[in-house]
């Protein structure tokens, strides 16, 4: 399983952005995928993952209201996280993640859940 992030950059306060994250490779059984952050001298963060059914989503506190997680599986397993009203503190390092599930609801958002991450992409926020 491969996952290949994309969608950082630079950003005022207040902007938006959109991450994506592809995952190719063996795709069954279904993935758990979701998203967690590094800011420079901070530990790593859970942000937000969703069910591989697409039905279930859970966010940090710092995420609800402003990011919201979605995925499409119809052609490609993608799953995308829009960042609204972004803040300089959410400046870091955005790394996809996944894992395999078996129930369609189940999501995960402890970082020793997920079996495979991704190369992270890097969100500033400047003020």
């Amino acid at each position: 399983v491969q996952l290949q992030a994309s969608g950082g950059g630079l950003v005022q306060a207040g902007g938006s952005l959109r991450l994506s994250c592809a995952l190719s490779g063996r795709t069954e059984p279904h993935y758990v995928m979701g998203w967690f952050r590094q800011a420079p001298g901070n530990e790593r963060e859970f942000v937000a993952s969703i069910s591989w059914s697409g039905t279930t989503t859970k966010y940090a506190d710092p995420a609800k209201g402003r990011f919201t997680i979605s995925r499409d599986d119809a052609k490609h397993h993608t799953a995308y996280l829009q960042m609204n009203s972004l803040k300089p503190d959410d400046t870091a390092v955005y790394s996809c993640v996944a894992s395999p599930a078996i129930a369609s609801t189940v999501v995960f958002y402890e970082a020793r859940w997920f079996q495979h991450w991704g190369q992270g992409t890097q969100v500033t926020v400047s003020s």
